[in-house]
């Protein structure tokens, strides 16, 4: 194991310490801090800072309204959003997440990351999280612990700040929540296959101007390229006229020179229909960036001492906006379980955070794995939807994937199969 050695035997202690800044370690911060505990929080960039994930799913609403955040993000000004907009060639379908089976937010917002994840982390901040900017992490260990208040393990990690001085952070517990950093799973050799295939995106910005009337601004729009089912776009109408727009299809497809990216992403809009009439040549408003391999998977989300949140254990796909849904859901489920563990009670973390979580990510994985097979696609465009189906499916859409009254949750491998083979009969 490599440690760094702190400068001068300086070291804090908390309750708990979070690595990383983004949603899932704010509101995981915010809700431990409401409990009354200590709370360490560092990051290893400064903020605001670019990300992706930029479409929000309305389950979310509820996780930032516990955190005390949601006055903040609704006085933000983001773009309004209450659904998803579908298109293949011809083939049209919407979903409005305010008609769905489930109870619950039925609206969200499509956000500029840098703004959306500084402003969740200033919130934490000021109900009392300790947050420092330009903090490395790089070691994790237990100690043991002999004294007169307390016996067990004391939980260390080694850590950098912004001008390469060590020092040392005693916790009760850690939270992993560095997003595709994934610094514990790193540091502790905790990968796992992850089942998806090596994906990829290419995207930018463009700044539309887009009239209201020719499309609708309050959905994001999800659309098939013509002629590659398992290749697809999506356009984020974002506040001020922008618009996130990009690429996803397996990584051999953008298999080009990082100076050709730019011409790509043109091209292939422009073989899009409906993007082409949209954007055609609007100019981007940043060098087309490209991300690969994010896929990811872990044996367990947690351990002795620790536990990993949102991307930081498991990401799927960009295709139906998950992550940060999955990531906001998982740092409730943890604060609940480690507010028990805190107040001395003992806690199964497999079965009371480990398990639920999994079962809403695997609901989410069987909607990723038929959307690119085509069985979801055809499902999605099928023009005699049964409305009562079609409430569930929008619920799943909406990120409600925990909701077990929902078939489409409680059993969705079998329930998809069975709906898909009407549809394609049909």
């Amino acid at each position: 194991m490599n440690t760094i050695q702190s400068d001068d035997g300086q070291h804090d202690s908390v309750d708990v310490a979070i690595i990383g800044a983004g949603p899932s370690g704010a509101v995981a911060a915010a809700l431990l801090r409401r409990a009354g505990h200590s709370v360490l929080v560092l990051e290893r960039q400064q903020f605001p800072r670019f990300s992706i994930g930029e479409s929000l799913l309305p389950q979310s609403m509820a996780y930032l309204e516990a955190a005390g955040m949601l006055q903040a993000v609704v006085e933000a000004g983001f773009q309004y959003k209450n659904g998803a907009h579908f298109i293949h060639g011809e083939r049209a379908s919407s979903f409005d997440f305010r008609d769905k089976s489930t109870e619950g937010w039925g609206t969200t917002y499509q956000v500029e990351r840098a703004k959306f994840d500084d402003l969740l982390i200033r919130c934490a901040a000021a109900q009392g999280a300790d947050v420092r900017f330009e903090h490395t992490v790089h070691a994790f260990y237990s100690e043991p612990v002999s004294g007169a208040d307390e016996t067990g393990a004391r939980h260390v990690l080694d850590v950098s700040d912004e001008g390469g001085r060590g020092y040392r952070v005693h916790a009760r517990f850690v939270l992993d929540a560095s997003g595709f950093g994934r610094v514990l799973p790193r540091l502790l050799n905790l990968e796992a296959p992850t089942r998806m295939p090596t994906r990829a995106a290419i995207f930018s910005h463009v700044q539309d101007d887009l009239p209201p009337s020719a499309s609708d601004r309050n959905k994001i729009t999800v659309a098939v390229h013509p002629e590659h089912g398992d290749v697809w776009f999506w356009m984020i109408p974002l506040a001020g006229g922008r618009s996130s727009v990009g690429c996803v299809a397996e990584a051999a497809f953008f298999d080009v020179p990082e100076a050709e990216r730019d011409a790509t992403l043109r091209a292939l809009i422009r073989q899009e229909p409906t993007l082409s009439r949209l954007i055609g040549d609007a100019p981007f408003l940043m060098p087309v960036r490209h991300i690969g391999g994010y896929s990811a998977n872990v044996e367990r989300l947690f351990g002795d001492g620790y536990a990993l949140l949102g991307n930081a254990g498991e990401f799927l796909d960009p295709v139906f906006s998950s992550g940060v849904t999955i990531a906001l859901r998982s740092a409730h489920l943890a604060v609940e379980v480690l507010k028990r563990q805190l107040r001395g009670e003992a806690v199964d973390w497999q079965r009371d955070y480990d398990a639920p979580l999994r079962k809403g990510i695997d609901t989410f994985r069987a909607f990723v794995e038929r959307w690119y097979t085509g069985e979801l696609q055809q499902i999605i465009f099928y023009p005699e939807q049964t409305p009562s189906i079609r409430r569930m499916i929008s619920a799943v859409l909406a990120g409600y994937a925990w909701d077990e009254k929902n078939p489409y949750v409680a059993d969705p491998v079998r329930r998809l199969n069975a709906l898909y083979e009407v549809c394609a009969q049909g």
